[in-house]
Parts: structure tokens; C-alpha cells; sequence
């Protein structure tokens, strides 16, 4: 990669240039971001998954910019217009913007009506009165009028355009602008159709709104543009049209050395021209859609961190699971698991009116708990979860049969999908979405990968978003999230292990086929036998899957096998085995870390490795926790201002966090009552799934919205 870009992106990114460059050799030589984060801390600098997914980020953006460049520069070449100053500045500029505008005069044109004048012969009139060489506009016009030119204001008009298009092709002019526009507001009012359609509603508060497009909140222009979209709103730019044209027009006098007074008609027209019908359009298009490249940016941060929080939330881990799909109508769908999540036994049942057969599913539900010895029961958050939770506390079951309300977002995607129908080809849907719902409880992470993210309810705007780069952060942040708990090889489904670093879902497949063909794995070495797994992936891969049971005690943890020799050599300094080494606090921290540095593992490796020594394949995740709604909280109705009532956190969003309160309606606790002076970011307060107690400040029964403001 070329110096200009690894220097710019160190600054970006607030680094040195030589971690820049590394870690995009790295990059290029096939490594992940996880293994760059964990294993290669010497090569980067110690830059963790969220730096290097920048750097790969800008590389490849900039990859993409200097194939731009090669097919502009070839293009202008092919004209014979390529200078050598040209040239430079193309290779030199880092922006997109700069870069396009240094085109836009070369790029081949559509039709325009400069395009036209040009074929009617009249570009030697507009040099003439661009130059100001012109004495009498009229009677030098008169001279081009034959063919398809009328009369001499035909060809003034002609030559006005002709200048018109080239005011709006001067990069100078463009910049001058686009700095001007990012400091005006960016102003939306209701068209006839939002007037007139009920659905324009929700977009009332935007109806006649003015921010400074420097300052207007992601999440609002995000709604802008979607109602403007959906043409309920015109959006764009309070420019000060007079006043800039003006300042467009002393610019062009004064670069021009100040044309004859009787050209400035002529020159101010085309100005006028150029600035309304070109210029004005375009430079406002570009700044509203700079405006939403941020919003985008700032929507996907957070929609990822609430992905990764979600993903990362407490596990019960391998517990015999009741898990309920709620339902009035249709009834509760009942499944039974077993530790390891496999199917056992389904049922309905229908503790609800309008059937309500109370006794018959208290019976079956005490009979499946005892047949199964349920350790847990995870119940659907959605219609009818309230209820059911309720009814399932004065079941009578053992005290030690812990109750658990989960997030059913996303299950119903599953139930109908290919990962869903694989796992379970002979029952409905209804069936596999309640064993999601069970197996989320159990491991959120292992669950929860096999559902598009967009479907977990957890996003911002996010189908208004970039959709690439909303990609981009999710299967990085999901990557992200696996790598750093681990995975078990002997456990893991396919759809868990294609986010394992280097592997991906064809050996994802390999692996797991291999796995059914030739029993569990014994080692991390067993891997190499797999086909298609070659040294590359195996380097890649290793030390993020787990062997438990491994003749090799770091076959269950995260020391990579490429550093075994240290950890072996540890244990021989203390005269002790591995295995005696391995979860030894005492043994680890009698241990000089500089005394095992050798070749590429330097410090920060070695420090990593007494770390894992001391807790072994430690599960970063905390523990789940039970939780209750408020018992005498059951409609909005029966809310009032001031009331205390625990909560659960659902979504985080910019502009505050959405909690259910037991209701069919969520609360939210705008950011400016999170409690915390100083602090505006929801997700620095809290966390997805968090168990918190709120203050009920605001309630409107007709709108459907509670207002709430979070206790300490």
C-alpha cells in the first residue's frame, strides 16, 4: 500500500505508521482480524479487534480508490488532456470527493445544453467572454448566427451555457461550496401527500424542521430521509441561494482578472445559471448524502455495539431446559431439552382464554419437569409472555427451577429458515422457534449466530443505513464476539463455527461432517486431518476452538499451539508438567514473563499466555440472572407518574434505551434522563438485557409511549 495512504490512515486512526503498515501486510497475507488482535501484538503494536477492523476498513477503501484512479487517469490519457501537474494531484488526493471533481471536466457527458452549444460552434464565443475579450457581446455574437443559431441571443445563450457547465465543473468552485453548504441547516417541510395520508403520522414532528446539518442527530435525519423517501417530506438545504451566487460571482471576476464591464451581464447570467441549475443541485445532494454517510456510520456503531452486547449476554450454560413460546389463541408451545440443546419432547398447551384449560397445562407442564428434571424455563418475551411467566410461578414447581423471561426476536426468523429446517426437517415452525428460544438461554452466542442480525430487533434505522457497511460491522463485531469467548470443536454447530477466524462456511461443513464420519475430536491437532484444511486455516483457526478432554491440557485454552513450546518450557524451569502449570495461580505468577521472550513472541505474548495459564478457557460472559416484572402493573392504564417499577433494557439507541416494563408497550428513558451528568450515550450507561429500576416520568395512553427515567 502506498506511503500516502498508510500515513493518512494512522492519523485517522490516531497510530503509528509502521502499525499501519504491518497490520495490512498482515491483511494481505491472509490473517483475520481476530488472530491479528490476539496473536500478533508485537507486529501491530498491541491493536486491538476494533483497530485492525478500521485498518482493514480504510485499506480496502483505499484499495478501491486507487482502481478509481488507474481508470480516470487512463481516460483522460486517451483524450491527450493528461498533464503532468494533472496527474499528480489525482495520485496525491486521499478524498473522493477531490478526486471526482478533478474528473468531472474529463468524464465522458450525456447530452447536455452546453453540449449542444459546443456542436453548435459556439465554444470560441464563450472562451471570448470568459477571457473578456469581448467588446460588444451582441454584435460578437452576430457572428456565430448561421446553421441551427438563430440570432445573437441564441448564441449568447449558447456560450452562457457553455460557461455555466464549466463553472460547475471547477473543483475550486465545488469546495468553496460544499464549505459553505456543510454550515447552513438542512430543513424539511410536508408535501401534499404527507398532508393527506394517515401514515405520514409518524413524521409529524418533521413537518417543519431546521437543524444545522453539522449538528442534526443521526437518528433524525435518518427519518427525514426515509419520509422523504416514502414522499412525505422535501428535504434539502437552506442555502442562501442570492447570497452565494453572488459569492460565486465576484470569485469568477476576480480569477479572470476581472472581465469588461460589458461581458458582466453575460458572465453574471451564466454564473446565476450555473449556480441554480447545476451547481446548487449537485453540492446539495453531496453534503446531504456526506451528512448521511455520518449518520450511517454513527447508526451501524451503534447497532453493533448493542449486536455484540446481546451476543455476549450471560449464558445459564448446559441446563435440562423448559423453553415456552407464548400464546392466547393458538396456545404455548412446550419444548423440552436436554444440557446439550437436543430435542426431546413438544407439546401445547393452553393456560389462556380463549380456551383456557388451566388444570391440563399445569399437569403436563409438573409432569415434563419432573420426567426431564428441568433445571431452568426460558419463556418468550412476546404477546402473551407476561401471562404466561405469571402462570408458570404458581404452577408449584421446585424451588430450584429457575424462571426466565427471553428475547423471542429474531426466533420466528429462524423457525423458517434453512438453518432451522435443517436441524429440524419433521416439525413446524412453531416447534423450532420455541427451541430457540430455550437455546438462546442457554448460550445467546451459539444461538443467536445462526439469525440475520437485522432480525434481533436491536438496530437503528438499519434498513436505511449503508447496507455494505452495516454488513461489514456485524460480521465483525459477530466474529469479534465468538473469538473472544471461544468454541468448543466437539459441541459447536456448523453455523457457530463458520465465524471461528479462518474458517468460513465450507470448512465450517468439512469440520462438522468430519466430526459425525469419525467421532469427537481428541486434539487441536486432529483438526489438520480434515479436508481441505490446510496450514493456513489451521494457523488461523487453532487457538480459538476448545478440546475439552484433550490428552494436551492447552488444547483447552487460548494459548495458540504455535506457542506450546513456552508454556512447556515454563513447566520444565519448575520442574512440573503442563497440566500441573495450567490453572495454577501460584505456579503462573512465580514466573518472570521477560525471561521467556524469544524471536516474534515478545512481551505482550507471553503476558497473554501467564494470563490464560492462570484461568484456562475463562468465559468472559457473566452469569444469567432471574428477573420479575412489577405484580400489579398489567395494562398502560395502570401506570402513573412517578411509579418505580424494575425493567429490562431491549434496545440502545443514540437517543436514549428502550426497556419493557412487563407491558406490550416499551418505555424509554430518553439519554437525558439516564442520571449521569455529562453523559449523552445510552450505551455508556447501559447494557442490552440489563436488569435496571426505573421512574415512570410521562405516559400517553394514546400514543402508546411511556417516558422513564433511570434509577441508580
Amino acid at each position: 500500500m502506498k506511503s500516502i495512504y498508510v500515513n493518512h490512515i494512522a492519523k485517522l486512526l490516531k497510530v503509528k505508521a509502521w502499525q499501519v503498515e504491518n497490520c495490512v501486510e498482515l491483511l494481505d497475507d491472509g490473517c483475520t482480524i481476530p488472530f491479528i488482535s490476539r496473536y500478533r501484538k508485537e507486529r501491530t503494536g498491541d491493536l486491538d479487534d476494533v483497530a485492525v477492523a478500521e485498518v482493514k476498513h480504510w485499506a480496502d477503501a483505499f484499495a478501491e480508490m486507487e482502481k478509481r484512479k488507474e481508470t480516470i487517469l487512463g481516460t483522460i490519457e486517451e483524450q491527450g488532456k493528461l498533464t503532468k501537474e494533472l496527474k499528480t494531484k489525482i495520485e496525491d488526493t486521499l478524498s473522493s470527493s477531490e478526486l471526482e471533481d478533478l474528473y468531472l471536466p474529463y468524464r465522458p457527458k450525456r447530452k447536455t445544453r452546453a453540449t449542444v452549444a459546443v456542436a453548435k460552434g459556439l465554444e470560441p464565443l464563450a472562451n471570448a467572454l470568459e477571457g473578456g475579450k469581448v467588446s460588444n457581446p451582441e454584435t460578437e455574437a452576430a457572428k456565430y448566427v448561421k446553421g441551427e443559431v438563430k440570432d445573437a441571443e441564441d448564441a449568447l445563450q449558447g456560450a452562457r451555457d457553455i460557461i455555466a457547465e464549466r463553472l460547475s465543473e471547477t473543483a475550486s468552485v465545488r469546495e468553496t461550496l460544499r464549505c459553505l453548504f456543510r454550515q447552513r441547516r438542512v430543513q424539511s417541510k410536508v408535501t401534499k401527500a404527507g398532508e393527506e395520508d394517515p401514515a405520514a403520522q409518524k413524521y409529524r414532528s418533521y413537518f417543519s424542521f431546521s437543524q444545522p446539518v453539522a449538528k442534526i442527530p443521526a437518528h433524525n435525519l435518518l427519518a427525514m430521509l426515509r419520509a422523504r423517501d416514502e414522499g412525505f417530506l422535501r428535504v434539502d438545504l437552506d442555502t442562501d441561494a442570492e447570497k452565494m451566487g453572488k459569492k460565486i460571482y465576484y470569485d469568477w471576476c476576480q480569477v479572470h482578472g476581472y472581465p469588461f464591464r460589458e461581458n458582466g451581464n453575460q458572465i453574471k447570467e451564466a454564473v446565476d445559471d450555473g449556480f441554480k441549475r447545476l451547481l446548487e443541485p449537485s453540492i446539495t445532494g453531496e453534503v446531504l448524502r456526506e451528512a448521511k454517510e455520518k449518520a450511517d456510520v454513527e447508526s451501524i456503531g451503534v447497532f453493533g455495539e448493542n449486536l455484540r452486547q446481546l451476543l455476549l449476554a450471560p449464558p445459564v450454560g448446559q441446563k435440562r431446559v423448559m423453553a415456552i413460546d407464548p400464546g392466547f389463541r393458538t396456545g404455548c408451545k412446550v419444548v423440552c431439552l436436554d444440557s446439550e440443546g437436543n430435542l426431546l419432547e413438544h407439546c401445547v398447551i393452553f393456560p389462556h382464554p380463549p380456551v383456557a384449560k388451566k388444570i391440563d397445562a399445569i399437569t403436563k407442564v409438573s409432569d415434563l419437569v419432573e420426567k426431564y428434571k428441568t433445571e431452568v424455563i426460558a419463556i418468550g418475551s412476546g404477546t402473551a409472555g407476561r401471562e404466561t411467566e405469571e402462570f408458570i410461578r404458581k404452577v408449584g414447581l421446585p424451588d430450584s427451577v429457575k424462571i426466565y423471561s427471553v428475547s423471542e426476536d429474531g426466533a420466528s426468523v429462524y423457525s423458517a429458515s434453512e438453518a432451522g429446517r435443517e436441524e429440524f426437517p419433521l416439525e413446524d415452525v412453531t416447534v423450532r422457534g420455541a427451541v430457540s428460544i430455550g437455546r438462546r438461554l442457554m448460550d445467546p452466542l451459539a444461538e443467536l449466530v445462526k439469525i440475520d442480525p437485522k432480525s434481533l430487533g436491536v438496530g437503528q434505522y438499519q434498513h436505511d443505513v449503508d447496507q455494505k457497511l452495516l454488513k461489514e460491522k456485524l460480521d465483525n463485531t459477530v466474529e469479534s464476539c465468538v473469538n473472544s469467548v471461544g468454541v468448543n470443536l466437539n459441541t459447536a454447530s456448523e453455523y457457530l463455527l463458520q465465524y471461528v477466524s479462518g474458517i468460513g462456511p465450507a470448512l465450517a461443513k468439512a469440520i462438522v461432517e468430519y466430526r459425525k464420519a469419525n467421532g469427537a475430536f481428541r486434539s487441536r491437532e486432529a483438526l489438520k486431518k480434515v479436508p481441505r484444511l490446510g496450514a493456513k486455516a489451521f494457523q488461523q483457526c487453532a487457538g480459538f476452538l476448545r478440546v475439552v478432554g484433550s490428552a494436551n491440557p492447552l488444547d483447552n485454552s487460548a494459548v495458540h499451539p504455535e506457542a506450546y513450546h513456552i508454556v512447556e518450557k515454563m513447566a520444565r524451569d519448575l520442574k512440573v508438567s503442563t497440566g500441573q502449570l495450567v490453572g495454577n495461580e501460584k505456579l503462573c505468577s512465580g514466573i518472570d514473563p521477560a525471561k521467556y521472550v524469544e524471536g516474534e513472541f515478545g512481551l505482550p505474548t507471553v503476558n497473554d499466555i501467564l494470563k490464560e495459564l492462570r484461568k484456562p478457557g475463562l468465559d468472559p460472559r457473566e452469569e444469567a440472572h432471574e428477573f420479575a416484572f412489577a405484580d400489579d402493573i398489567r395494562d398502560i392504564e395502570d401506570l402513573r407518574e412517578g411509579m418505580e417499577l424494575p425493567g429490562i433494557v431491549t434496545n440502545l439507541t443514540a437517543f436514549g434505551a428502550f426497556v419493557d416494563i412487563g407491558l406490550h408497550e416499551n418505555g424509554l428513558i430518553h439519554a437525558s434522563n439516564m442520571g449521569v451528568k455529562g453523559m449523552a450515550v445510552p450505551s455508556q450507561v447501559l447494557k442490552l438485557r440489563q436488569q435496571i429500576k426505573v421512574r415512570v416520568i410521562s405516559v400517553d395512553p394514546d400514543r402508546g409511549r411511556i417516558g422513564l427515567r433511570l434509577l441508580a
